[in-house]
């Protein structure tokens, strides 16, 4: 049962995020409610799992997908991991109830809470991932997810430039991550976490382990936002600020100290750990404090304080103690709890104030005392005051820099700048409440200030009265999970500790309130007389300059290289293409001896040579052709196509030649619509570097005669090779007892190798979708102007004589009534054909993609003859939704694998009588194959509709110059 609870956890997200996209963008309500449910689910169910969880059980869930290559999906619950999951959770469900009353009706709503919880099931994945690997996956998907909430906002530049330069920095960290992941699975002998984490002691023994290490340090500090990169966090604060608290609380940036503390039993205990990522807490802490102390926005100065605290937690992981990784597991919370409620503070000020300039507010507490009185005390927890949680924990780091193992002047400078960045974060609470909402009240602002909706106000409450609680009993209320969580990273027998309130007077009690005198005096003497917004010392250091320099230098270099490796013109795009395909063909055959086998020759067949002469013929032709009359050429293109295609029907392999078949057919509509857009051939026109038209020609031809010679060598290589050599007789020994199907070409494609028939419709439906946005903003209106005949004699073979338009124009009313009735006749014949396709495709020639083919074919002679406008107007055809379902049908059959216990697609079978019907064998290949099929009419459709537009566009285009 306990699996299957982890399974919801994770997914339940996501499956929430799915429901939220398809609601009305008016239905604010019902979509904070679904979010609400899902958050306060994943809760319930985290909070349920905790009896296990305290007796020290680590809960796991392993669903096979690929276990010949070690990859499965792995669920995996400690206390850690149990702690994380519910900080996640529970905090989720209070920025929802929040959300709900920020977010505007204006607003796209949907798509917030959709992304919302796609970034909760992004990070849920994070925290309750067993295998690296696929936690490396959920991470790069926070980044994603995040990217979208930043950019939530996107009419706004600044929300533009945040989340790009968030995604980037994050994104990079990520490949540096998934590197140092690579390395630990190779040297620990697996990926799974259990087995990376019993394996530490090899792995700092290890000489790759400072590679890996760097690796790893990159994406944790990356992605927690430590000095050096720092910078983008304060970028992303034109986020909604519902996003902001729920980044900076429990999302986001914990997944870098999240991921430290994780492999704190792995990378830790040594000098490397300590300066690395105690060096760069150290920084953060530090510098991200005194920038605070200056910012003129309120989500600024909150944004720095986020930096500076993660930085103490990441000092305190870096200092190679049990004690504190207590110390960072405990503030860790506590920051979530008052930061997130301190975001939300300042979410309430500016949405009813209409700011957030801190130059610009004073004396809110008059107008909002509510919202001033849990303001003032969470930046009271912020600052360590005392009876709070903040305090406890910023006490506990005291006292670990005071009693560190460290020789001569560590020990005496690590204490100095713990109490320096101690009086800087008093210094700031102070001025950021003392600023906003005390003093006289503002004028001229926006909006009136007044208190918002009390059930806005709630999540901030319960944030603020769990800082007062913890602050006042914290081993009642969380010292039990704080062991709980703890003792899953170091074990059952770690070092004891107490978090009484009480410890005596002693040195980190003294430092604690140094640092709230100094605060205090540092905020009256300088900072309260202070209305300049410049940073003193540092104004001339900007992390985001130097990115934004950094960026456009890349830019420019990645130009540069593009102007001298690449043209314009399409011809040497292709040479190019063909000479690094040869070289590198080449290059992979020097350290082989590739010879022929020794299979014995057939005869030669005099009809297989002329197949063969005609084939070549009509390639040559197309060289010959295209230089005086394209439409030719593509008649000599197909005749190649066709040969082809009885080639592999001469070799008997009926799968190809179909297939090849209708590529042919929908690849010569393509060129056909395409036509149009090509220029004019101007043979006085020199090539670069002064190269002469014969001389081009010349070069072609050696280009291509060797590229087609080599791969003409290679398959003589391959077919001359006996059959016992290859692979060729496991898949037709194993077609059907294990993949159920007589045809082994298709089991192939749907069931030994689905995953990557899967990846190849996912490709192939981006690149539909692709081509779509970049066309679609030149849809023409339905009513096109036909091209006159003088401007289609002069256009001659340029243009497409397959528009639909273009033939209307050409052709009498009478003439086009009879080939427009028979290819309307033709649409039901052909989806009948396709589907005995698709149907036979598992023990006979055919398959999805064929049948895909031959359907779209038959609707793109609906355009063809029937016209753009008319076809529209009857068919509703929606290959959006075909590619959509389409792959929904394929990942269902994988799916569906999956939680029969095999792995991801393998296929499954029912066989059994039905009445009235008789026998009757199922198979999840059927619904992949189907799936397939969708999609390929989908992608298919949509491709050559977009660019038949554009053609329309053109015609419409040019008969208005001529009317003019």
């Amino acid at each position: 049962m306990a699996d299957m609870e982890l399974v919801l956890i994770v997914f339940l997200p996501f499956l929430g995020s799915l429901c939220a996209a398809f609601l009305p963008s008016n239905a604010r309500n019902a979509e904070a409610w679904l979010a609400g449910a899902v958050a306060l689910a994943t809760t319930a169910i985290a909070v349920s799992l905790y009896p296990q969880i305290e007796t020290g059980e680590v809960l796991r869930l392993i669903l096979p997908w690929a276990p010949a290559l070690g990859l499965d999906i792995s669920l995996r619950m400690d206390g850690f991991a149990w702690l994380f999951a519910l900080l996640v959770s529970g905090m989720g469900l209070l920025v929802v109830i929040y959300a709900r009353y920020y977010m505007s009706p204006a607003d796209p709503v949907p798509r917030f809470f959709s992304f919302f919880l796609v970034f909760m099931g992004a990070m849920l994945g994070v925290v309750l991932s067993g295998h690296l690997i696929q936690m490396v996956m959920f991470w790069e998907m926070t980044s994603l997810s995040s990217f979208m909430l930043i950019a939530y906002w996107h009419h706004r530049g600044e929300a533009r430039r945040g989340a790009r330069m968030a995604l980037i920095v994050t994104g990079s960290g990520g490949i540096a991550l998934f590197g140092g992941v690579l390395l630990l699975g190779h040297i620990a002998g697996g990926y799974d976490l259990d087995t990376v984490l019993a394996a530490g002691p090899q792995i700092r023994a290890h000489a790759w382990y400072p590679t890996v290490l760097a690796l790893v340090a990159l994406g944790a500090l990356t992605k927690s936002a430590q000095f050096p990169f720092h910078f983008w966090l304060p970028q992303a604060m034109s986020a909604p600020t519902p996003v902001s608290a729920y980044l900076h609380s429990a999302t986001m940036v914990k997944a870098g100290v999240f991921l430290l503390a994780r492999l704190w039993p792995v990378l830790a205990g040594t000098d490397a750990w300590f300066w690395i990522v105690g060096g760069a807490g150290l920084c953060s802490l530090v510098l991200a404090g005194y920038l605070a102390m200056f910012q003129q926005d309120m989500k600024g100065v909150l944004a720095y304080s986020t930096i500076s605290h993660l930085g103490l937690i990441t000092l305190l992981l870096g200092m190679n103690s049990e004690l504190a990784l207590v110390a960072a597991v405990f503030h860790i919370v506590n920051h979530a709890t008052f930061k997130a409620s301190l975001f939300m503070a300042a979410g309430i000020v500016d949405h009813e104030t209409g700011t957030r300039d801190i130059g610009r507010l004073s004396g809110l507490g008059r107008a909002m005392p509510l919202t001033a009185a849990l303001a003032v005390v969470a930046a009271a927890a912020m600052a360590g005051v005392p009876l709070l949680n903040g305090f406890l924990s910023k006490e506990m780091f005291f006292a670990e820099t005071v009693f560190l193992d460290r020789p001569g002047w560590q020990q005496i400078a690590l204490p100095l700048a713990a109490t320096l960045a101690g009086v800087f974060s008093v210094a700031y609470s102070l001025r950021l409440i003392h600023r906003v909402f005390f003093g006289k009240l503002a004028r001229n602002l926006p909006h009136a200030p007044h208190e918002p909706t009390r059930w806005m106000l709630m999540p901030s409450a319960l944030l603020v009265a769990a800082c007062v609680l913890v602050g006042i009993v914290p081993e009642l209320v969380i010292g039990p999970y704080l062991r709980t969580a703890t003792s899953a990273i170091v074990g059952a027998g770690g070092t004891a500790y107490s978090l009484a309130v009480w410890h005596g007077i002693n040195a980190p009690l003294l430092m604690s309130f140094a640092a709230l005198g100094g605060g205090v005096l540092l905020y009256a003497t300088i900072l309260a007389r202070r209305r300049a917004t410049t940073v003193p010392l540092l104004e001339a250091i900007d992390g985001r300059h130097l990115f934004d320099v950094s960026l456009t230098a890349l830019t420019r270099g990645a130009e540069q290289a593009m102007r001298q490796l690449t043209s314009s013109r399409l011809q040497m795009q292709m040479l190019l293409i063909f000479v690094v395909a040869l070289g590198g063909a080449l290059l992979l055959t020097k350290p082989f001896t590739i010879g022929w086998g020794s299979q014995p020759l057939l005869p030669l067949d005099p009809a297989f040579a002329l197949l063969c002469v005609v084939g070549g013929a009509c390639a040559l032709a197309v060289a010959w052709q295209a230089k005086y009359h394209r439409f030719a050429a593509v008649a000599f293109a197909g005749g190649a196509g066709l040969a082809t295609s009885l080639t592999f029907v001469w070799f008997s392999a009926p799968d190809l030649a179909l297939t090849q078949l209708t590529v042919e057919v929908v690849t010569t509509v393509l060129i056909l619509l395409g036509l149009r857009w090509l220029p004019r051939r101007d043979e006085s026109i020199a090539g670069p570097g002064g190269a002469t038209p014969r001389l081009r020609r010349s070069r072609d031809i050696l280009v291509a005669g060797g590229c087609g010679l080599g791969l003409a060598a290679l398959a003589y290589a391959v077919l001359t090779r006996p059959a016992v050599d290859g692979i060729t007789p496991f898949f037709v020994q194993q077609a059907l007892p294990q993949g159920g199907g007589l045809n082994v070409v298709n089991v192939i494609l749907v069931d030994f190798r689905g995953f990557d028939t899967f990846g190849e419709i996912t490709v192939l439906g981006i690149v539909a979708l692709t081509v779509y946005a970049l066309l679609r903003r030149f849809r023409p209106a339905p009513e096109s102007i036909p091209l006159p005949r003088q401007q289609q004699e002069q256009d001659g073979d340029a243009v497409s004589a397959n528009h639909p338009n273009h033939q209307e124009a050409l052709l009498p009313a009478g003439a086009m009534m009879l080939p427009a009735v028979l290819v309307r006749l033709l649409l039901p014949l052909a989806m009948l054909v396709s589907l005995f396709f698709l149907l036979r495709g598992h023990n006979t020639p055919g398959g999805g993609f064929v049948g895909g083919l031959i359907l779209a074919t038959a609707v793109i002679l609906q355009y063809l003859v029937g016209g753009t406008h008319w076809v529209e107007s009857r068919l509703r055809i929606h290959p959006l939704y075909w590619i959509a379902i389409g792959l929904l049908l394929a990942a269902t059959a994988g799916i569906g694998a999956a939680f029969a216990g095999a792995p991801f697609l393998t296929s499954q079978a029912w066989h059994g009588a039905l009445p009235g019907i008789g026998e009757l064998h199922l198979s999840s290949v059927l619904l992949f194959d189907l799936g397939v099929y969708m999609l390929v009419v989908g992608a298919t459709v949509l491709m050559l509709v977009a660019i038949a537009h554009q053609s329309l566009r053109g015609h419409h285009k040019s008969a208005v110059g001529e009317a003019r």
